[in-house]
């Protein structure tokens, strides 16, 4: 029996999901399961922080994706920045982003992004943006002006980037790197069989290549890449993106639910039960992503500083563990 396409035969989890048989639900259209209801935002730190994105003229991720996390996220005072305009120069199949001809670049929104984070009194925000394809660098000299300006106002802050492709061009990430963000996040997003038709304007191998060269010019800089599931994927081509991903020594994975932002969009091929998210991250550790946030509400950015914070502390113990043993 090949146990690779059989999540309730896990190596080491198998006791964990005897008589508990692993299901998923099939799609259907305006109707989820249970595990997927949230509440809706509304708390006074929710409507602070909201106020404060307006006031400032910024973009969230959150926001223009739609994200099923927003109240909680916002309630805790934390938010995904989204920089260089709300218009991405790709379209992929699965985004609620708008996507089109792109504002110019906004000078000034570095500053705004460094003086929220400094009112928001943050010690953790993530740095994102959309596809900018229009731009040589695509956007690259933007995100480290962005860490640069909110280190300045907020030296203690961690900074996450999650960041484009760059098209490929090694140059426009190591302007990035060259700004130490302390989190490089890139997301894989899907399996190398459905990249054509969910990321027409991605490359399966090219992301890959990000995080591999990321690693290799900041060898202590913290990695980060993440998967939706529920987009059409085997079993099996999920274990192979796993083991893309370790290759290239990603350290932080992230998996959760491709949820359908409108009819336009892709529909989901089938919603994952919390069980096989739970064998997913079980397979992830065993292959040795040093901390892994699976679950069908979890995002990239989902408590992101908690994810930083596991895998640091993770990555401390077994220093001191390697130390003792020799």
């Amino acid at each position: 029996m090949d146990t690779r396409s059989d999540p309730s035969h896990v190596r080491g989890q198998t006791k964990l999901f005897r008589g508990r048989p692993i299901r998923s639900e099939r799609s259907t259209e305006g109707q989820k399961p249970k595990w997927l209801k949230v509440r809706a935002p509304g708390s006074p730190k929710y409507l602070r922080l909201k106020r404060l994105v307006r006031e400032q003229s910024l973009h969230t991720v959150c926001e223009e994706a739609n994200c099923p996390n927003i109240g909680d996220c916002w309630h805790h005072g934390t938010a995904t920045f989204m920089i260089l305009g709300g218009f991405c120069t790709q379209a992929c199949t699965y985004c609620n982003v708008e996507h089109g001809r792109p504002n110019p670049i906004d000078l000034a929104e570095p500053g705004r992004v460094a003086e929220a984070v400094r009112a928001l009194e943050l010690d953790y925000v993530v740095v994102t943006s959309v596809n900018r394809d229009d731009l040589a660098d695509g956007g690259a000299r933007e995100f480290a002006k962005t860490i640069t300006a909110t280190r300045s106002l907020s030296p203690h802050c961690q900074i996450e980037t999650l960041i484009p492709d760059f098209a490929g061009k090694s140059e426009s990430l190591n302007i990035v790197l060259e700004a130490q963000p302390d989190v490089l996040n890139h997301n894989l997003e899907t399996v190398s069989r459905l990249y054509p038709y969910t990321r027409p304007g991605g490359n399966y191998v090219r992301a890959l290549k990000v995080l591999e060269h990321a690693s290799q010019h900041k060898p202590k800089l913290t990695t980060k890449s993440g998967l939706m599931v529920g987009l059409g994927e085997s079993w099996d081509e999920l274990l192979d993106a796993l083991q893309d991903l370790r290759r290239v020594e990603c350290d932080i994975l992230t998996v959760g639910q491709y949820l359908r932002p409108s009819m336009a969009h892709l529909q989901v091929s089938r919603y994952y039960h919390p069980n096989e998210f739970e064998a997913l991250k079980s397979i992830a550790l065993e292959m040795g992503f040093g901390h892994v946030e699976s679950g069908p509400l979890v995002r990239s950015s989902y408590h992101a500083h908690e994810q930083s914070n596991a895998f640091a502390t993770a990555t401390s113990v077994t220093e001191r563990q390697d130390s003792h043993d020799s």
